[in-house]
């Protein structure tokens, strides 16, 4: 019998070993628990930025409704009084947001709005209940500088 008919399989004909299957996937199981924790703190990070950027939008739309209104929304109006107008308003000219809906914060909870403020020095509050949602969570809340 001629020696290339029973020759063994070289080891360069073989896929991978499952060890060798098993060191990679511990690999990437490392790397996965070691980045997703600091991807979901930076887009944490950033619902907050967006957060802040929306309430001094929601300001500036608030003063442009004070311009045509003569005063901001009441308690009771919220801020449903930018989307819709409100009863007995004959200076209203809006809407003011365009999409026809309440505005939601980040988290897509409605923001939290008071007329008057319940902090010295302000207008009135409008603030988002962050992460949580819970408005009675003061330390976590976003508010109107």
């Amino acid at each position: 019998m001629p020696k290339s008919a029973h020759t063994s399989p070289s080891r360069s004909d073989g896929g991978f070993t499952l060890l060798e299957l098993l060191v990679v996937i511990a690999i990437l199981g490392l790397l996965i628990g070691l980045v997703a924790p600091a991807a979901l703190r930076q887009l944490g990070g950033a619902r907050n930025s967006v957060a802040h950027q929306s309430i001094q939008r929601l300001g500036e739309v608030l003063d442009l409704y004070r311009l045509d209104m003569g005063s901001y929304p009441s308690t009771e109006d919220g801020l449903h009084a930018l989307v819709a107008r409100p009863a007995g308003a004959e200076s209203w000219n809006g809407p003011y947001v365009r999409d026809g809906t309440d505005p939601l914060d980040p988290w897509h909870h409605p923001y939290i709005y008071r007329n008057p403020s319940d902090r010295p020095g302000h207008d009135y509050d409008l603030c988002s209940a962050g992460a949580s949602g819970n408005a009675a969570d003061r330390a976590t809340m976003i508010c109107n500088p």
